[in-house]
């Protein structure tokens, strides 16, 4: 990490050169891209110097507990089966809640089947929170485990979080979540590459600096902790929102980083482009309205790993930068900066290979290394060809857009997403505008402007064409949902081959 700090200085030192400034509005917006994302970086290296692994507490006997897994309209009946009855199997004495708003029967007697309460919970503002909330006022249990219906818990799950709420100022214990179905696709391998190292060393960096927060599932909360803030936030992002408030109420949170539960991740490109529209949208609301009124109340690296987070989907705003200011250049001859690309490749290249060496280092925190390791580029590639999305997001928040609330499809969508036309179109204009200049290199530009240029066109190319690839990537993942047959996962999964043991081995490792 020192020589990441060294070399963000000398590529510092390079970049900021009086010479590069060919234009200082767009030498201003392509800092902000280079240097948004350094700036990220560093803030995650910083975030890595305190992981912390808390060690297993045992938990008391006789606490009361509560399980809440909330049903839907269209959501299959047998993902319900499978959760349902592994939440009966684990080990801890607890009570299972169905907060059911489907209206119909059938949700009832799956719930009954394996023993689990259900409640009927209709026409509730907030979605899934809103349910979660009203729930917590007809239950006596001191502690609940919120669990989407998709994660599959293990026998041993409550046993490994329950016992850090013997300190009493614990609000909250999240776990590292964990998927079955990555096997299905492009899309649901490189959705899942993305949660390695959160759920991993950048959580328990979080954890060290006393800010890990909660995530949608596999989170358990103190019920007075919850009670004390009005109840589960309400909101696209409310797990977001509720760990900010708990937080500034004073509650400590700790994050285990063990694989306790098993769920989905969107299979298919359009489904995970909603997944993500959603996210982006909502975490705007924690910038916007949370950060700002809880300010005075959270720790210094609270509040900047709130602002971290919520500012994360900006990378839609700068990533559509990037990808414009090679056009401008071609068609407008708009030239933000005078730099040789090959000065840029060697200037950059040694913060980058450390960059990759840092990413790789800290993999030994990640949560089930065995099976996590690597470089992870299809996460790469889907985080790149999200750009339209995450800049809707964007836009949707400055102008205070509602979107409603959709729960993620739990099987494959079969389709091409209407999200990938602005990838298609961006392929387009680059193959069109490559030609266009082809063509005018070869029979219009004189030859002493043939040899000026050279290095600034064929450098910007090159600039264009990383995006390119990616996007390319991007497409490919889109189309390969064209023809992926929608199946059940969950239904290959055998409840009786699960094993704790080797779970907790590994942890304590």
């Amino acid at each position: 990490m020192i020589a990441g700090i060294i070399s963000v200085a000398i590529f510092f030192d390079w970049w900021f050169r009086r010479g590069h400034v060919a234009s200082v509005p767009l030498f201003v917006l392509l800092s902000l891209i280079i240097w948004y994302g350094i700036l990220r970086m560093i803030l995650i290296w910083v975030n890595y110097f305190a992981i912390k692994k808390p060690k297993r507490i045992e938990p008391e006997k006789g606490l009361k507990v509560a399980i809440f897994t909330t049903s839907s309209p269209g959501e299959p009946l047998s993902m319900f089966d499978k959760t349902l009855e592994a939440c009966a199997n684990i080990t801890y004495p607890h009570t299972t809640y169905l907060l059911d708003d489907t209206q119909d029967p059938r949700y009832r007697e799956i719930a009954e089947k394996h023993g689990a309460v259900w409640l009927e919970l209709v026409g509730l503002p907030g979605a899934k929170a809103g349910k979660v909330n009203k729930a917590l006022q007809m239950i006596d249990e001191d502690f609940v485990l919120i669990l989407d219906p998709d994660h599959i818990p293990f026998p041993n799950f409550l046993d490994e979080v329950l016992g850090y709420f013997k300190d009493e100022k614990v609000g909250f214990v999240q776990v590292s979540q964990a998927y079955y179905n990555q096997y299905r696709s492009f899309t649901a391998k490189g959705a899942a590459e993305q949660t390695y190292t959160f759920y991993g060393p950048t959580m328990m960096g979080m954890y060290g600096h006393g800010t890990s927060v909660a995530i949608g599932a596999n989170c358990t909360f103190r019920k007075k902790a919850l009670e004390s803030i009005g109840g589960h936030g309400i909101g696209l992002a409310e797990d977001l929102i509720t760990s900010i408030r708990l937080h500034a109420a004073g509650w400590k949170s700790v994050f285990r980083p063990i694989v306790v539960s098993r769920g989905l991740v969107p299979e298919d490109f359009g489904s995970f482009c909603k997944q993500q529209l959603k996210w982006s949208r909502g975490v705007f609301e924690v910038l916007f309205t949370e950060w700002p009124r809880l300010y005075k109340k959270l720790t210094g690296w609270q509040k900047i790993s709130y602002l971290a987070i919520s500012t994360y989907y900006m990378v839609g705003i700068t990533t559509f930068l990037y990808v414009a200011i090679p056009f401008l250049y071609f068609w407008a001859g708009w030239l933000p900066a005078n730099m040789e690309f090959s000065e840029f490749l060697l200037k950059g290249t040694p913060l980058v290979v450390i960059a990759i060496l840092i990413y790789l280092y800290v993999q030994h925190w990640l949560s089930h290394p065995p099976t996590e390791r690597g470089l992870h580029w299809r996460g790469m590639i889907l985080k790149f060809a999200m750009w339209p999305v995450f800049f809707l997001g964007a836009m949707l928040a400055v102008v205070n857009a509602d979107i409603p609330y959709i729960p993620t499809a739990k099987k494959a969508v079969k389709g091409l997403s209407p999200y990938t036309r602005p990838l298609i179109f961006q392929v387009i204009l680059f193959i069109f505008t490559l030609a266009y200049v082809i063509y005018d290199r070869l029979y219009v530009v004189s030859e002493g402007v043939l040899v000026l240029t050279s290095q600034k066109v064929w450098g910007m190319f090159a600039f264009a064409f990383v995006s390119i690839i990616m996007v390319i990537g991007g497409i490919y993942a889109a189309y390969e949902s064209r023809d992926l047959d929608p199946e059940e996962p969950w239904t290959k999964v055998d409840l009786k081959k699960i094993k704790t043991e080797k779970n907790i081995k590994t942890y304590e490792k």
